[in-house]
């Protein structure tokens, strides 16, 4: 099936080729450069937030380049990309990665070994000049997808960040980060946390933290109640400001859900006025201040808490340039909900016949 032919049963838009697998990895791969630039560029997040969502889409995107190598030549499965306000892998595609791996060493095991392989493909090509058998080239693809892909490295529903300093002028000393991956919204989320520690050493007390964020802060929900919550969890930090990233949805050919902007890009992709590759990024940016404290319980039981000032909200979209042409024509009105005009990022290329 050619890349202009996509299966979109149910909630899930069925990658079922070569050519899809290729021409998907590229966009999001192409996609997440642009938007990690941008972030940068639009001073977005500060130096060490830069980083750490580098960090966090960078897991991402070998997940996915791992789900293209997995899926490249298998006739009895396909990826699934999640309609539902989305355009990401849906989420049990990490899942599925991550309990093949489990078992690497039982799959490597029931593999034809690599030199068998070799020899069955040089008198394939050398000898009966004939194409090698699909069934042989997943055999191939599946030996490069157990023996390469580090399990450390695949995108989990939960990924905890390490605990830093802050860097100066922030309105607190310590600072650390986390990403998930909503099930409910099947998009990447991260967050950071600037805090104060009233103890000597953080290490002490640092796994009651993770456990903590791993606990109450692993799914999408209003972000003044995951303050709240944070702060009454740990009695010994003083979170000062939480900030929220949501990467999505990624508009493109892919998607088949209702938004405004997917619709209109899908439509004119339909009517030939921007290629098949065009795309656009929604992302918004929550974060929440304490503005002052005040003490909760008994005598002997007292607890210094937080009391958080309204969410911030910031909804940006970025698009190559034809795309926001598109979105001013179409759908101004999107444009007064923005904290700013939308963010120009690079238009993507790919040449469909080198992807097949």
């Amino acid at each position: 099936m050619s890349i202009n032919h996509i299966v979109t049963p149910l909630d899930s838009a069925i990658l079922d080729s070569k050519e899809q697998y290729v021409f998907y990895h590229k966009m999001v791969d192409f996609a997440f450069k642009e938007l990690i630039v941008a972030v940068q560029q639009e001073n977005i997040c500060n130096d060490i937030e830069v980083k750490l969502f580098k960090q966090y889409c960078d897991l991402l995107l070998y997940s996915i380049e791992a789900m293209r190598v997995k899926y490249m030549y298998d006739e009895e499965d396909n990826m699934k990309v999640d309609l539902t306000d989305s355009g990401f892998p849906n989420y049990l595609e990490f899942r599925y990665l991550f309990n093949d791996l489990e078992l690497r060493d039982d799959y490597l095991g029931k593999l034809t070994p690599i030199e068998t392989l070799k020899d069955e493909f040089l008198d394939a090509l050398l000898r009966k000049k004939e194409p090698i058998k699909k069934s042989k080239l997943f055999q191939a693809s599946s030996i490069v997808y157990y023996t390469s892909v580090n399990k450390q490295y695949i995108f989990n529903r939960f990924v905890q960040g390490k605990i830093v300093e802050a860097p100066e002028n922030s309105k607190a000393d310590l600072l650390t980060s986390w990403s998930f991956y909503d099930v409910s919204h099947n998009r990447p989320f991260i967050c950071f946390m600037y805090f104060n520690y009233d103890g000597n050493k953080i290490l002490d007390y640092r796994d009651e933290i993770y456990n903590v964020l791993k606990t109450v802060a692993d799914r999408y929900m209003s972000l003044d109640t995951m303050a709240y919550t944070i702060d009454r969890k740990l009695p010994k930090i003083s979170p000062k400001l939480i900030k929220r990233i949501d990467l999505g949805p990624l508009h493109n050919v892919f998607a088949k859900d209702e938004n405004i902007i997917t619709h209109n890009i899908l439509e004119s992709i339909g009517k030939k006025e921007i290629p098949l590759e065009s795309y656009a990024f929604s992302m918004q940016v929550d974060d929440v201040s304490s503005k002052s404290e005040f003490k909760e319980g008994g005598f002997f039981s007292k607890q210094v808490l937080q009391k958080w000032d309204d969410v911030f909200k910031q909804k940006y979209v970025l698009a190559p340039h034809r795309v926001i042409q598109l979105i001013y024509n179409k759908t101004p009105e999107i444009i007064d909900k923005l904290v700013k005009a939308p963010i120009e990022m690079a238009g993507l290329e790919i040449d469909l016949k080198k992807t097949s």
